[in-house]
């Protein structure tokens, strides 16, 4: 059974560095083609995909979002982070981190989500 576990700052302010950390227990990252994601619901928003890494380490953007956009991984600690820089308001959302492919009802396993708040 995977689980996944967001962790980060829950404020962050106006021009800054948003960093989070997808902590992934019960499976590998590195487990052959499988595939962990980034996903951001802003309040009365749908879901947006950011991006991801897959399995042997590389990585796609959302092309809204790329320029700011920084995915890693820690395979000692199974671990998967996300860095978004130059953080606005509209950057507010709760953020999850999901195992999958394609379209996000193809996800098989997701975080509970954590709330990133962008404020002064």
């Amino acid at each position: 059974q995977v689980q996944l576990q967001e962790s980060g700052p829950g404020l962050v302010k106006p021009s800054q560095t948003l960093s989070l950390t997808c902590t992934v227990s019960g499976g590998s990252i590195t487990t052959n083609n499988k595939y962990w994601n980034w996903i951001r619901q802003p309040p009365g928003k749908g879901l947006e995909w950011i991006g991801s890494i897959g399995y042997t380490g590389r990585t796609t953007y959302s092309p809204s979002l790329k320029g700011r956009t920084s995915i890693s991984r820690d395979t000692t600690n199974n671990q998967i982070s996300l860095q978004l820089s130059s953080v606005t308001p509209e950057d507010t959302a709760v953020y999850y981190c999901a195992r999958g492919h394609m379209d996000f009802a193809e996800y098989d396993s997701w975080g509970q989500g954590t709330q990133v708040t962008v404020s002064s």
